[in-house]
């Protein structure tokens, strides 16, 4: 009987610990390629000029900048895969041995100090993680290879076998799933995750992973080149919050089947494309808001996706426009639209390279945190963080559109955040916009600028006016009022009912 109690308290107190898709909707996740962020002690005076291998990033040199993740406002971050990669596998997605730690950033004490100082500043950690295929062979750069070098599978652990693999082809068609599912993705090996031995290493392997480093979540690599029952075994095994990727160009539909029937979030790539178009393409921004409506339709939960401008796999925003003034449009949606905030390294330091390995520069030299986008950055973490409104919850509601702007407004009724963002570019001059759909905002509300707080608007009747300068993006806060239900009894009971169904959904799920 003392057995039994001892393993429902240690059930319970994992399930406490365990950060819940819920909880990871509050986080603002800085992405990172630990091979480019920062060397161990005094970083080079100068980038790394060979980006096709190792620049020498490590987890100690993580570490010691943690100031300056924090100083951005992020209080999550993505890591690169963790484990021994094949020759120039600097990017952690060419594993050799899924047992090893890489020795090129470092060691199992030093990815375990890492996570200890992140979890003492309250920033959760995200291991990016890949169970589709193994790294290059020996000798291997491209299809030209003798079938005899890609079909040798002994320099991996654990799986060198043969049978281990599906037969040797390429991925060719993005509309063939089967093909998708078992060919190579570029010339690496495409594990079967339907054979015994390789699905139960890999389940077993993530389920101790997970608990050796004490991770928050993990974000999954690769998630339409395998059968998605898997990735629900996957997740289960591996107990912590999963971001999938599943990509497959710009098709809504097939990626949002991922949610629910493969992992519970993914990263949102579709809404990647329509801000590409809506931003960078200069396309109407009707168009935006169809893609946000066919979002809502299509997707389980569209508060869990990902969102984000830049990422390791595409060329860089500012690569695409040089205009910065888009970039914080587009950043604006991406912090206070439906979807967890993910800011990729460099963009806070206006980072422009194209594409792979041009978007993977090194950090240093420029840990400048006084950079006006650093700062930029900064201020829209801060605002999301405490403007009092539940990103969480379904609260969205865009108020107005037309070619080149789009208003949303976040928050209970009244609306507590008032969200403008505009495609005209920094050379436009100023823009007005008259927004109609203020209904259920009382007349004589008030919105303060969140950065100017001389700009004002006033809602009469439903409709207020705002002027956006030089393309700039806005951000209201609803002021202050007697009766506004952000009172400190509305904010305690908030959080007594988020207490009272954690501790309800604790239970459920144990006893069951």
């Amino acid at each position: 009987m003392e057995a039994f109690r001892w393993v429902v308290f240690t059930a319970i107190l994992a399930l406490v610990a365990s950060k819940t898709a819920e909880e990871w909707k509050s986080r603002i996740i800085y992405q990172l390629l630990t091979d480019r962020f920062s060397q161990k002690g005094d970083n080079p005076n100068t980038a790394c000029s060979d980006l096709s291998g190792y620049c020498g990033g490590s987890f100690k040199g993580i570490e010691e900048q943690l100031d300056y993740i924090q100083g951005l406002g992020a209080n999550a971050i993505w890591i690169s895969p963790i484990v021994e990669n094949t020759v120039n596998g600097y990017h952690g997605y060419w594993a050799k041995n899924i047992y090893k730690v890489n020795p090129e950033f470092g060691t199992e004490v030093e990815l375990k100090s890492l996570i200890t100082e992140c979890h003492k500043r309250d920033i959760w950690v995200m291991f990016d993680v890949v169970a589709n295929h193994m790294g290059r062979q020996s000798g291997c750069i491209d299809r030209s290879c003798p079938t005899e070098q890609l079909t040798n599978f002994t320099e991996f652990a654990p799986f060198d076998q043969q049978d281990q693999y599906h037969e040797l082809c390429y991925i060719q068609e993005s509309s063939n799933q089967s093909e998708i599912e078992q060919c190579r993705l570029g010339i690496l090996p495409d594990l079967n995750q339907t054979e015994s031995y390789v699905r139960q290493t890999l389940l077993d392997w993530i389920s101790n992973l997970t608990r050796e480093y004490n991770v928050d979540g993990l974000r999954i690599d690769t998630l339409c080149e395998v059968p998605k029952p898997f990735w629900r075994e996957f997740q289960k095994s591996a107990g912590v919050f999963c971001l999938g990727e599943a990509n497959y160009y710009d098709r809504p539909r097939y990626l949002a089947s991922y949610q629910g029937e493969a992992l519970e979030a993914l990263l949102n790539f579709p809404m990647y494309w329509a801000l590409r178009r809506s931003f960078n393409d200069k396309e109407h921004m009707t168009e935006l808001l169809d893609s946000i409506d066919l979002q809502n339709e299509i997707f389980i939960d569209t508060t869990v996706l990902g969102l984000f401008v830049d990422n390791h796999d595409f060329q860089r925003f500012l690569n695409i426009t040089p205009d910065v003034t888009l970039l914080r449009n587009a950043l604006v949606f991406v912090f206070f639209s439906q979807g967890i905030p993910v800011v990729y390294y460099g963009t806070e330091q206006l980072f422009h390279g194209g594409a792979d390995p041009d978007n993977r520069e090194s950090l240093w030299p420029h840990f400048d945190n006084t950079t006006a986008m650093y700062q930029f950055i900064r201020q829209l973490a801060d605002a999301r963080k405490f403007s009092g409104v539940s990103f969480g919850d379904l609260n969205q509601n865009v108020v107005y559109v037309d070619n080149d702007t789009l208003v949303l407004t976040r928050g209970d009724n009244p609306s507590q955040l008032l969200i403008a963002v505009t495609n005209v570019g920094k050379s436009q001059g100023s823009v007005q916009k008259t927004v109609h759909n203020l209904t259920d905002t009382g007349s004589g509300a008030v919105f303060v600028n969140i950065w100017d707080n001389k700009d004002r608007v006033t809602v009469n009747d439903g409709v207020l006016t705002i002027s956006l300068t030089n393309g700039q993006p806005k951000i209201f806060k609803l002021a202050e009022t007697t009766p506004y239900k952000s009172s400190a009894t509305a904010m305690f009971m908030h959080h007594l009912t988020a207490i009272l169904s954690l501790c309800l959904a604790i239970f459920s799920k144990q006893f069951a």
